[in-house]
């Protein structure tokens, strides 16, 4: 079949990861247009996909504004806010697209999505990148297969690494409520999706707990500037400093979110000035730095997710108690693995995870983009998720919310029910 046309709006980060698929697989898919505000970014981005003039837009408006359709398909990666007004209306004028998660940080906008989808006909994906993973397809396979016996209890750890927990949810981006939304919606919604993908059933009841604990001014070391440039004592002994993790020459995350010139002195200046460059414990951020998440489903299954901000390594840990089995699994840029204690026999196997690429995510960020070419070929595959279907999701991300404000248990069944009234 013929390479599928995109436009990208958004090149940070997301939108050049997906971007890449285009690079190495030109025959799937090709990248006729970008829309980003930053002239830096975006002129970096033409370079790489060689974007004609006619099809540059600075933001998503003007992308937009003629009505007219200029590709099959648009991978929406703006930030989280900017999500419901864009998906809106590329879905009214007839584009297929694929979002980056959350959807919206708005509760009732995501229903209004879903129903944008459906009432015009056209594909809304979510980037819940995890179920296209090599691991979490294994995972799947091996509870599925039903080699644990009946699952009884789930532990799932999302530990964020510190620095990566300063950098976005101190720091950056995702810091704020009013410009973001809960931390448990942007980093956790597509653990919700892959706990939900395995176990194949709802959620019957809910309750959370969590707070921003440490990264606030009480716990400052004493002296501590509001600035990391500014001379501040205690420089040598934080493991935040900022100008350690950003003044550098490399090109990556996160040195970029700094500066795409990757220059030292480049990224330096830009700390005296941006937010990178702040104090972690003299920022504005206000949302939770940990926060836990038990679930009881439908047949009595309990399920504890985890996210931690104090990790000493990117990962992800889960352990999955059956009747007969118990599964313990580890997913990190550092290497995966999924080992079951047989316990009848007390024999330990291995269960292989093969390698399918080297994108982001574990394979996930090419995995979610063939996923969505395939879906659009009429061709769909066993982890494709319509938007209906991610919809559970933040459902549950904004019911965790709802707890852990009131400190009540959530009857999901009740919690629906309102959310359709």
């Amino acid at each position: 079949m013929d390479a599928i046309d995109t436009i990208i709006v958004g090149a940070g980060g997301r939108g050049n990861a997906y971007g890449d698929f285009a690079l190495e697989h030109p025959n799937e898919m090709q990248v006729v247009g970008i829309a980003e505000p930053d002239a830096l970014r975006r002129d970096r981005f033409i370079g790489r996909h060689d974007i004609a003039p006619d099809m540059i837009f600075h933001d998503w408006q003007s992308l937009l504004e003629s009505g007219e359709t200029k590709a099959a398909t648009i991978i929406n990666c703006t930030m989280d806010r900017q999500h419901f007004e864009s998906t809106m209306k590329m879905l009214e004028l007839g584009y297929d697209v694929l979002l980056e998660k959350p959807m919206t940080p708005a509760l009732e906008e995501n229903v209004r999505l879903v129903q944008q989808a459906e009432a015009t006909g056209r594909i809304l994906q979510i980037c819940h990148v995890l179920r296209y993973t090599p691991f979490w397809q294994t995972l799947r396979d091996v509870v599925q297969s039903g080699a644990l016996g009946r699952v009884i209890s789930v532990t799932h750890r999302e530990n964020l690494i510190y620095y990566h927990m300063a950098h976005s949810f101190v720091r950056g981006n995702w810091r704020k409520l009013e410009t973001s939304g809960p931390m448990i919606l942007c980093k956790c919604c597509h653990d919700f999706d892959v706990l939900l993908w395995i176990l194949q059933q709802d959620v019957a009841h809910l309750s959370s707990f969590g707070s921003l604990t440490h990264f606030r001014p009480e716990y400052a070391p004493e002296g501590a500037t509001l600035r990391c440039t500014d001379g501040c004592p205690a420089a040598d002994s934080c493991k935040y400093e900022a100008t350690k993790l950003y003044a550098r020459d490399d090109d990556g995350w996160p040195q970029n979110a700094v500066s795409y010139v990757p220059s030292r002195e480049r990224r330096l200046e830009a700390l005296k000035t941006g937010w990178y460059g702040r104090c972690v414990y003299h920022c504005d951020n206000d949302v939770v730095d940990h926060q836990t998440v038990n679930m009881e489903m439908n047949d009595g299954t309990t399920v504890a997710l985890v996210m931690n901000g104090q990790g000493d390594e990117e990962c992800r840990t889960m352990r999955w108690d059956g009747t007969k089995a118990t599964l313990y699994g580890k997913f990190s840029s550092r290497g995966h693995e999924i080992r079951i204690h047989h316990h009848l026999t007390g024999e330990i196997e291995q269960a292989p995870v093969v390698a399918r690429d080297k994108s982001g995510h574990g394979g996930g960020d090419y995995g979610i983009v063939r996923s969505f070419i395939n879906t659009i070929q009429g061709r769909p595959d066993d982890s494709v998720t319509t938007a209906r279907e991610s919809l559970e999701s933040h459902l549950l991300a904004f019911a965790a919310e709802e707890s852990r404000l009131n400190r009540t248990v959530i009857n999901m069944n009740e919690f629906r029910a309102r959310l359709e009234a």
